[in-house]
């Protein structure tokens, strides 16, 4: 017969109903916990005494009751620590039901291994014999003894297809539930059961969160997802893809130092690289992304303490040898961080490619439904805690909310782009011959500077193409206005379709001869293919170019 007695915490079942009106609590005198994590078996009316039928009693517990954030978690730098632990797990030795029933009658502290602090010691009314399983793990690089969490396991999954589903989650996660999906932990902060725990955790031998803009237990969920698909040490997941470039572009690079970039990137960090940093006497030099002897220049001229591009580019699709500017930077100190948002994790990996970090906008295909914003990155523990550091002063943290949509999100990446990088490359081929359609930028085409390169080092091309039509600044606009199914938006990597005219949309407060400089043409289309029929979006593009 099941009872549930403590739906907050767990169920069990027993041979025979027990009374629990005179149960003693094995804990004493000492008083209740109020650990997040605590709960109590509520006395049942009108039954029987429970000390006779103790010893007959058969307790099952959920076999998550103690599951808890995976190494890797505890590793992630954004959680400092993990909420409070659950430091029990309970026994179904039979060969104990005579030592509980003595346990029962004595109601001693000594008549059992000590109750955690964490647990609440009415919810071992009943039972004498606690588990206790000591991981030495490691939590903001320090060694820690941690109770209650499940011993490490090796992945079981050896594709990128079934990480997106079952990273973060499955294997264990800080969140006490039976739920397959993953809770929204909403609060702002995170209290401790008495000052000595508080001691404890300032003084790092306690693991906790302590403040919502230092950690959450969604948060990390979708940050150990994002790490096992890049092969990372750490994630930290921010409000968004700008928040994360900028707090990371100035936590890495120091007052008075020197970065290079690239011509074709997105526009904001360009803005933010020629107008904020300078502020902070930090100079920059700009290369053309295949200009590896340009390279080679900036780091014998100057002290460069980071390369950062984006491969592919945007909005021109242009791709960095990665592995060879980080074996040339790694050779002069510098630092390597790849913006990998038109790749995703899926298509490319930066880091087992020789970068120190990769970069992503999550709005884009990690959540990958047009309803989130946020920015991640990925990386050795190290580095990512030197950004971990200043995003905790700057703010910009990411509801968890929003963590539960990139969670939701990912859970389909894989097919998403599997799907985006077939339409994509279908539809690039489709634009180049048409006579309507001067020129297309997409890595997966043999005309692409960069194809060989991107061959090498991308598994898909990703599901967005540029273009230009053949016509000026009206006949754009007009093809535009023709399309149906795409909606006319700035960003991209959503299941809808999107499109839009970069003169317009990105560059449209300088003059034409402004834009130019940056190889912007009235002319040039970018369209983000979702996962729509390829059929259906071949028939409106199509169309619409019959229109013009």
């Amino acid at each position: 017969m099941a009872v549930s007695t403590c739906p907050r915490v767990f169920s069990f079942e027993s041979c025979s109903e027990p009374d629990f009106s005179g149960a003693p609590n094995i804990g004493g005198d000492r008083k209740r916990s109020h650990g997040r994590f605590a709960g109590g078996l509520k006395p049942a009316r009108g039954t029987a005494s429970f000390h006779g039928s103790l010893s007959s009693l058969i307790f099952r517990f959920p076999p998550n009751f103690v599951r808890q954030l995976s190494t890797k978690a505890r590793r992630n730098c954004s959680n400092i620590g993990v909420a409070h632990i659950v430091a029990a797990s309970w026994s179904n030795n039979p060969a104990s039901s005579s030592a509980a029933a003595a346990a029962a009658s004595a109601a001693s502290p000594s008549a059992t291994e000590p109750i955690p602090p964490s647990v609440d010691a009415a919810a071992v009314d009943g039972v004498a014999l606690i588990e206790k399983e000591v991981d030495r793990s490691v939590i903001g690089g320090l060694n820690l003894e941690l109770e209650g969490f499940p011993k490490s396991k090796p992945s079981v999954f050896s594709f990128d297809g079934s990480l997106t589903i079952h990273a973060g989650e499955r294997s264990g996660r800080g969140i006490v539930t039976d739920g397959i999906t993953t809770p929204v932990v909403n609060t702002s902060a995170y209290f401790f059961d008495n000052t000595a725990q508080l001691i404890d955790f300032k003084e790092k031998r306690r693991a906790s969160f302590e403040y919502g803009r230092y950690g959450n237990p969604t948060t990390v969920v979708s940050e150990e997802k994002i790490s096992a698909l890049e092969g990372a040490e750490s994630t930290l997941i921010m409000a968004s893809g700008m928040c994360a470039s900028t707090v990371l572009l100035m936590a890495l690079v120091p007052a008075g130092g020197h970065l290079v970039t690239t011509t074709d990137c997105y526009r904001k960090t360009r803005i933010f690289i020629e107008t904020v940093l300078p502020r902070m006497g930090i100079t920059a030099t700009v290369i053309d992304p295949a200009d590896v002897g340009a390279l080679e220049s900036a780091l014998n001229k100057n002290k460069v303490s980071l390369f950062f591009t984006e491969s592919p580019t945007n909005p021109f699709l242009r791709c960095v040898d990665i592995k060879l500017v980080s074996e040339l930077c790694h050779g002069r100190g510098a630092l390597v961080c790849i913006d990998g948002t038109f790749a995703t994790p899926l298509n490319q990996k930066a880091l087992a490619l020789g970068a120190d970090l990769v970069l992503h906008s999550a709005t884009k295909y990690l959540g990958g439904h047009n309803d989130v914003l946020a920015g991640c990155i990925s990386g050795s523990m190290k580095l990512v805690s030197e950004v971990c550091n200043l995003h905790h002063i700057l703010g910009g943290a990411l509801n968890p909310n929003a963590a539960y949509l990139i969670i939701r999100g990912m859970k389909t990446l894989h097919l998403r782009v599997q799907q985006q990088n077939s339409t994509a490359l279908g539809m690039a081929k489709i634009l180049e011959a048409h006579p309507k359609v001067k020129r297309v930028y997409y890595p997966g085409l043999p005309s692409h500077p960069e194809h060989d390169l991107a061959k090498q080092q991308m598994t898909g091309f990703g599901g967005v193409v540029s273009f230009e039509v053949d016509g000026d600044l009206q006949t754009t606009i007009k093809f535009v206005d023709s399309l149906k199914i795409p909606y006319i938006a700035p960003s991209f990597g959503g299941c809808e379709s999107i499109v839009d005219q970069p003169a317009i949309m990105s560059y449209w407060d300088l003059p034409q001869s402004e834009r130019l400089k940056y190889g912007i043409k009235d002319n040039l289309v970018r369209y983000s293919f979702g996962v729509e029929d390829f059929e259906d979006l071949k028939a409106d593009i199509l169309q619409a170019l019959e229109n013009i």
